[in-house]
Order: structure tokens, then sequence, then C-alpha cells
């Protein structure tokens, strides 16, 4: 099965377009509550879900506390491919939804149909919306910036990542943290947005973090689309449940079928590198003089096409500065924003677990990082 690349012209007119609608809305507030072991609370003013079980319980857990959100999140799919002119794709991105449904991880699958029962979605839609970043590739961004422990003020890691993405004026409003918990697996925070219980970006509790950062072409002449792959964030999740190091993230990702191509930024509490993904091949590409910049091309000789990329140039004069801390991860980060596009800036920090975060209004690089503890959130008692 194949996917229609779409025109470069296409995309940066609907860049301006999409981003034009984002900015004036006003950012949503979670009511804050309990269902079972889940919660919905604001911690130094950052929405936090935290839920934690099994796979059912954690799905009716984010059902009850967030599915009024959900359901304006569904609609954005739809929203979206009209906004483009690709109406007549709606139908066709369920059906690729259900193809690729059978290959999300089992737990996964029975949290989502939780949610889906228990918040009265339609679980069709709940899977499209989940796997469309696999089925339609229209946009392009997010940039990343690793610096590893001796180029640090810290003397630990940091890891800085921009969202970009489509904003329609509404994922600024809907971005949230959750924390999940899950029974038998290691916890993790994900940042995120209601009903995608796949993840973008995220870390655990053993100071693994990833991001993932769309790519187009690569030399290995893989398709944008494989039906047998698993859907890209449930495997960035898996990959946050089970892995603790770069290495066995790497060995993890090889290990799954790939829908797409993608680079996914990893850092764990010693280094930083990139996962050059493709349906075909896993190519890692390491730091190089303790940074890591990642944007949205191939860079490795087995992969790599076009590597003209203005935004990950600018990244790379980091290497300019003796150290950094978290302020000049954050000032880098701004200076590469998409605009309306920019949805979300965080700064990850694996050695204390420290997560820094702006989001609720575009660019959130312009907005100041809000600093959350994840130590006490992802090693809380159970």
């Amino acid at each position: 099965m194949t996917i229609r690349r779409t025109p470069l012209i296409h995309t940066i007119a609907a860049l301006v377009i999409l981003g034009a609608a984002g900015a004036r809305a006003e950012p949503y507030r979670y009511p804050e509550g309990r269902h079972e072991g889940g919660e919905l609370k604001y911690v130094g003013g950052l929405p936090v879900l935290t839920v934690e079980g099994t796979p059912e319980q954690m799905g009716r857990q984010q059902a009850a506390l967030t599915a009024e959100a959900a359901h304006r999140i569904l609609e954005y799919p739809r929203e979206l491919l009209g906004r483009v002119g690709w109406e007549d794709r709606w139908t066709k991105l369920l059906e690729r939804g259900r193809l690729l449904a059978a290959q999300i991880p089992p737990q996964h699958l029975v949290e989502l149909n939780a949610f889906a029962e228990a918040a009265g979605l339609d679980r069709d839609v709940l899977v499209g919306t989940n796997a469309m970043v696999d089925t339609y590739r229209g946009g392009f961004g997010c940039s990343s910036l690793i610096v590893e422990p001796e180029r640090s003020v810290t003397g630990a890691p940091l890891f800085g990542r921009n969202l970009d993405f489509f904003n329609l004026g509404i994922l600024h409003k809907y971005s949230l943290v959750v924390v999940y918990r899950p029974e038998g697996k290691r916890a993790f925070a994900s940042v995120s947005f209601p009903g995608m219980l796949g993840c973008f970006s995220g870390m655990n509790d053993a100071g693994l973090a990833v991001a993932v950062h769309e790519v187009f072409l690569s030399r290995d002449r893989s398709g944008l689309f494989n039906a047998r792959g698993a859907p890209y964030t449930f495997c960035f999740r898996r990959i946050l449940e089970e892995c603790a190091t770069v290495e066995e993230a790497e060995a993890l990702m090889r290990s799954m079928p790939r829908t797409t191509l993608l680079n996914l930024a990893v850092c764990d509490r010693a280094r930083g590198a990139v996962l050059e993904l493709t349906p075909k091949n896993v190519v890692l590409r390491p730091s190089e003089e303790g940074i890591c910049v990642c944007t949205n091309h191939f860079r490795t000789k087995p992969l790599a096409t076009l590597t003209l990329s203005p935004r990950h140039w600018q990244l790379s004069k980091a290497r300019r500065l003796a150290q950094l801390g978290v302020a000049d991860v954050a000032a880098k980060l701004h200076e590469v924003n998409m605009g309306r596009l920019t949805v979300q800036t965080m700064v990850f920090e694996p050695g204390p677990l420290k997560l820094h975060l702006a989001f609720g209004s575009v660019p959130a690089s312009a907005l100041p990082l809000r600093e959350l503890e994840l130590a006490g959130l992802l090693c809380a008692p159970r």
C-alpha cells in the first residue's frame, strides 16, 4: 500500500493558512477531578492527568477525566483534512486506522477500547485519530537539541524539544501532561492531548526521554506508509514502558514493524542520539561534540537525501557554547520556532527527572517554562 507524497508548495501553503487560525484562542482549562485511581489536577499551573493500574482501569480513568476534551480532539483530524482540501480522505483514514489497529500492542488496544466505551466515543474515529500521523503526512516541523553531561551546566543531560504541527486554533488549548503508572511496566510522563494514547514526547522513571520528528525522504526508498507497521506513537510508548537506555530503545525499535519515515530523538542519563527510522531500516546517529541536533531530515549515509535545514543549522550553533543550561536550550528552541505552529516547548532533565514545559498559546517557545518535578509523580507509591 502506498501513499501519495504531498507537494512541498502545497504543504508550505497549508502551514501558512493553518497557522493563521491558531493564535487567537484562549487556553483551555480542564476541570480537576478524581476517578478510581486517576486524578487530574494543576501542578505549577500545568494540567497533569495521572492514571494507574491495568489497561482497562487507565482507559476508564482517562475517559472519566478528559472525555469532553477528547470529543473535541477527535474532531480535529476531519477539520484538518478539510482545511487542506482532503475532505474525501476521511473515510480512507478510518479504513487505514482499522487496518493498523491489529498492530497496536494488545495492552494499549485494551486501554483504547475501554477509553472509547467509557467516554462514549466512536472506536473507529478514536483509532483513526491515533493512527492519523502514520497514514497522512501533511506537515513538517519539530526540533530537538540534546546536551550531553560534559556540555551541560548541570553536569547531567538536557533534552529540549519544540512540537510543531498544524494547530487549527485547537491543539494549543488541549495540551496536557499525562502520567502513566501501568501495572507491571515503567511509569512515564507524556506531553500529549486527550484521547491520544501513544507518545509524541515523554520521559520515564529511568530518565529515558524520547521525541518524534517527521521525515519525508529516504535513500533506502522506503515508502511513506507501511500497512504492516505498528502505529508509531504506540511504539514509542512501549519504549518508555520497557526501556532504560538509548541502547535498549534502539533494540526494541528494531524489533517492531514500522509504518513510516521518522527521526526519534532519544536521551538517557548518560547520552543522546537520534534513531533514524524507516520501514526497512533503523540507523543510530550519535551526538557530535556532546551535542545532538534533530529536525526533519535523515543525516546518516544509508538514509540521507537532502540535508539542508535552516533549523538544524541554527541549533548546531549550540556547539559554539562551552556549556548550556536549561535557559540556553530554551533560547535555542525559540530561535527555531515555527510561529503559530509551535504548540509545545519543553526541556527534559533525565537526571533529576524534571520537565520544563510551555504551552497554552503560540508560539509556545515565547512563553516562560514551568518546572514540573516528575520524580514524585513517576515514583509515587501505588
